[in-house]
């Protein structure tokens, strides 16, 4: 079954949920309307479709392999990649200074989740170029913008992001990565990074590491960390490519999932024999990028780039495992349907509880697609509103909803991705029929950019406690606000929309009291349920957007508008009411109450 892009999904989305009309009277989307965005969105589902989701079961059987320090990506991965650069798919958001299409992220999140649909570990290459080129727009200076910007967006040259070390994980304070002043101007770069995603490959001529270092005498801990541009092949001032870089890939490491996409560990400075190294001894060149010992700050830019785009994965493999189950589950036969309809054996597709996976499967996709482009409209306002208030206000609530974005559709694509797998059946337990590779694929996506615990720590700390609540609290004024539009129709399904947001947000109001109540006296109490919190939210979250999406719907069935679209997404959101909402208050009873049985077991016992 091939991949079909849910085009029509995305524009109801963007013109019911996000407001595109509204986005195209900021400065600079002026050319972003609707009518823009379908244009857009038409020819990259034809691309991704054409050309990149043909390579999406080719990239798990043959990955991308490493010998004599050389990293090979699988066969037609590199045409490919050329051809999205031509393109300008990397260039979407990306400023019209530097080559870029400029376009509000609204249109690019949309763009962003059907190459990660068509081939998740292809399109891990143009996520961390993106990181890194916002990284560089951020705290670049003016020469390293115009050296590196034009390249990257132009998709000849990839960028990549270098934290993680073999004794430092998520704890960046324990980074050992140094760098030495030259006397140029330039700094020598030594050390050891791992799990670096596309950190070696032959799709493009240079690769632009972004790496997390220490300079001497710097603070200790993460107060001490700055940040350095370190190109695989040096480059002159007029942008031609120069020598190789002592920088050198000495393995990549063989995956459950996202096999294509090269995990690199990367060695800077150990006298690479053939690079610079050769002429001017061990080191690697690099730049700094802003001020000394900031570069944590300007790493989080990269970070919070690829979190929200982390998010758009987990939605993307969910939609790829739902069409496929959608497909199978139509075809299969077996079994006589249990009311007798019909005289034999029929598609499993008639049987109630492939109909009750089914449509998990596609009430979760549609939700977290939902509120992802409605976040991404709020950090479109957040950067380009002419009004100062207008801008904090959504910005605040873009930052409280990517941890949502990247840990509640994360963990959403390891239950879609299960349920791709039970509806296949036995034949999801085989390879051939592809249903296993998404389910492998998915199961990083919780982990990397931030685990669910990192996500659902920073919504605890930074999003709930640090105000006091006050974003949480207008989130929940934003919910209420869907309920009472809701409870003034007249359909059953809108009713049943309004009472269970009603008890959900109820609940999350409970949990948002008893976390600012707890944080300082009990911590271990409140972060033994930061996950079920994150959950909770984000479930409540994805259900005000289908409530917004249902009175959208029955508002455009009224009309005569696509009714059978209108009605599908009216009975989505009914599912969604009636079998996911309803986990909520359990969420709620588990952060309240469940943190004992965490906190008092003895370390030993378990």
């Amino acid at each position: 079954m091939t991949y079909q892009a849910p085009v029509k999904d995305m524009l109801f989305c963007m013109n019911e949920l996000a407001g595109i009309e509204r986005i195209a009277t900021l400065p600079g989307f002026e050319d972003a309307g609707i009518d823009t965005a379908q244009a857009v969105l038409e020819e990259c589902a034809r691309f991704t479709e054409g050309v990149i989701a043909p390579l999406n079961a080719a990239g798990d059987r043959q990955p991308s392999w490493w010998q004599d320090g050389r990293v090979t990506t699988t066969p037609g991965f590199a045409d490919a990649y050329r051809q999205f650069g031509e393109g300008g798919w990397q260039g979407l958001q990306h400023p019209a200074e530097f080559g870029g299409q400029a376009l509000p992220r609204t249109i690019s999140a949309a763009c962003a989740e059907m190459l990660n649909s068509a081939n998740l570990s292809f399109a891990l290459c143009a996520i961390l170029t993106d990181g890194a080129i916002e990284a560089l727009l951020t705290a670049g200076s003016q020469a390293l913008k115009e050296l590196y910007l034009p390249r990257m967006i132009s998709g000849e040259w990839t960028g990549t992001m270098n934290l993680t070390e073999p004794q430092a994980g998520s704890d960046l304070a324990l980074v050992r990565t140094r760098a030495e002043p030259q006397r140029d101007g330039t700094y020598k770069v030594f050390g050891t990074k791992i799990f670096i995603t596309y950190g070696d490959h032959d799709m493009a001529q240079n690769i632009v590491h972004l790496v997390l270092a220490r300079l001497p005498g710097a603070p200790e801990g993460v107060k001490g960390i700055s940040l350095f541009v370190v190109p695989k092949f040096l480059v002159s001032a007029d942008g031609t490519l120069g020598e190789r870089n002592d920088v050198q890939c000495v393995s990549i490491e063989h995956k459950l999932g996202i096999k294509a996409s090269p995990t690199a560990v990367l060695q800077f400075g150990d006298g690479t024999a053939g690079s610079i190294a050769d002429r001017s001894g061990a080191g690697a060149i690099g730049y700094l990028v802003g001020e000394e010992n900031r570069g944590l700050e300007y790493m989080f830019v990269m970070m919070n780039a690829a979190r929200y785009a982390v998010g758009l994965q987990g939605i993307a493999v969910a939609e790829r495992a739902r069409q496929l189950a959608a497909a199978y589950a139509r075809e299969r036969v077996q079994s006589r349907p249990v009311d007798g309809s019909l005289p034999g054996a029929a598609p499993i597709v008639h049987h109630p509880d492939v109909q009750r996976m089914l449509l998990t499967m596609r009430a979760q996709t549609e939700g977290c697609r939902a509120l992802a482009i409605a976040a991404a409209a709020a950090g479109d306002a957040a950067h380009a509103h002419p009004q100062a208030d207008v801008r904090r206000r959504e910005q605040a609530l873009y930052e409280f909803l990517v941890p949502l974005v990247k840990g509640y559709s994360t963990e959403m694509s390891q239950e879609v991705t299960s349920l791709g797998v039970q509806v296949h059946g036995g034949m999801g337990f085989i390879e051939e029929t592809g249903a296993a590779q998404h389910y492998r694929d998915a199961r990083i996506l919780t982990i990397y950019e931030g685990t669910t615990a990192i996500q659902a720590n920073d919504l605890v700390g930074r999003k709930t406690v640090r105000d006091g609540g006050a974003v949480a609290r207008a989130f929940a004024e934003e919910v209420a606000a869907v309920e009472a539009q809701l409870r003034q129709r007249d359909s059953d399904a809108a009713q049943a929309m309004a009472q269970r947001l009603a008890v959900g947000r109820e609940a999350f109001l409970e949990v948002v009291d008893w976390v600012l109540a707890r944080f300082k006296s009990d911590p271990n109490a409140v972060f033994a349920g930061s996950v079920p919190y994150l959950l909770l939210t984000g479930q409540l979250a994805v259900g005000w957007q289908l409530g917004r999406s249902l009175l959208a719907a029955e508002d455009r069935l009224a009309a005569g508008d696509d009714p059978a679209f209108m009605r599908s997404k009216i009975t989505v959101a009914r599912f969604y009411a009636d079998h996911i909402l309803t986990r909520v208050p359990g969420l709620r009873d588990s952060i309240v109450s469940g943190s004992e049985a965490i906190v008092e077991m003895a370390l030993e016992d378990f």
